[in-house]
């Protein structure tokens, strides 16, 4: 046990008191109209880059934001085997930045600013500086990510398939979710979207989820997933209703992570625990936004998410 490890547990253990929660999140949900939930949201951790009248997709935006800066606070009281582990868990926000970055090279449109990755860029500082597709794509094939190949869609998909088998090989507290969201990114993209694999995402999807990831139909899909990643899918008969399972991963892994951060130790398993404590919040946070912008959403729909 070293001083570090002490400290970072007990500082990531410390961040879950700045989480809305789910009676939080209900009293926003039952705010009414969108204005009322911003300002109730106001006086929690997440108001800080909120105002009344923020956009929808600006004030979900905000709501990930403040959970990469509670990451940077957190990385900042980690060895460095604590950093890596939090980098790796945290790429997905580096992922989206290469995502519009690619977009804006391509002339797709307006693009969001990039997310402030701080020490948790692996390699966003080389590729915020191309300014061509070629040379985008130069640096993520000098780096860990390698060429991820195709358009900034199909990018994005070999990236977070690629993130996926980095964190199930590297973070063993993090593999069973880490294998369970890539099964669910897998089966939305080939039998929701209807869409083949890209070829550069083929390695670490069978790397992650075995056989499964070349399997014809969803029912031999979910059929030949390992234990490890099929639990992500269990009961869901039909690519329809991937969005039920993409809320109990959540859900589950919170549950997980919440019995870790309980365990009396003081090494990278607590913290992983914290981490995605704080990620459900803000996807829950982020839900219930949406909800409260939906007029016609249904007064039982928080009631569903949770």
């Amino acid at each position: 046990m070293s001083g570090a490890w002490v400290a970072g547990v007990t500082r990531a253990r410390g961040m879950l008191v700045r989480r809305l929660g789910i009676p939080g999140a209900r009293h926003i949900a039952a705010a009414g109209t969108m204005e009322d939930a911003l300002r109730g949201l106001g006086t929690t951790p997440y108001g800080r880059q909120l105002n009344p009248g923020t956009p929808l997709p600006a004030a979900q935006r905000a709501v990930t934001a403040t959970l990469l800066w509670h990451l940077r606070v957190l990385a900042g009281w980690l060895p460095r085997r604590g950093v890596e582990c939090l980098r790796l868990l945290a790429s997905g926000f580096e992922i989206a930045n290469i995502e519009s970055h690619a977009h804006r090279l391509a002339g797709s449109g307006e693009e969001p600013p990039p997310y402030a990755l701080g020490a948790l860029a692996t390699v966003w500082g080389r590729v915020a500086r191309a300014t061509e597709p070629e040379g985008l794509r130069a640096a993520l094939t000098a780096s860990p990510w390698r060429d991820p190949g195709g358009t900034a869609a199909s990018m994005a998909v070999t990236l977070r398939l690629t993130a996926a088998a980095r964190i199930a090989a590297r973070i063993p507290p993090a593999a069973r979710w880490s294998a369970g969201r890539a099964a669910l990114l897998v089966a939305r993209e080939r039998f929701v979207h209807d869409r083949p694999l890209p070829a550069a995402a083929n390695g670490p999807a069978v790397g992650v989820l075995g056989a499964a990831a070349r399997a014809p139909t969803y029912r031999d899909y979910r059929h030949r997933l390992p234990t490890s990643a099929g639990w992500a899918l269990h009961g869901i008969d039909d690519p329809a209703d991937l969005w039920q399972a993409e809320g109990r991963w959540w859900r589950d892994i919170e549950q997980d992570g919440l019995h870790m951060t309980r365990r009396a130790r003081y090494d990278m398993v607590p913290v992983v625990g914290a981490v995605a404590v704080l990620s459900t919040d803000a996807w829950r946070t982020r839900a219930v936004l949406e909800l409260a912008a939906d007029d016609a959403a249904p007064p039982e729909g928080f009631d569903a998410l949770v």
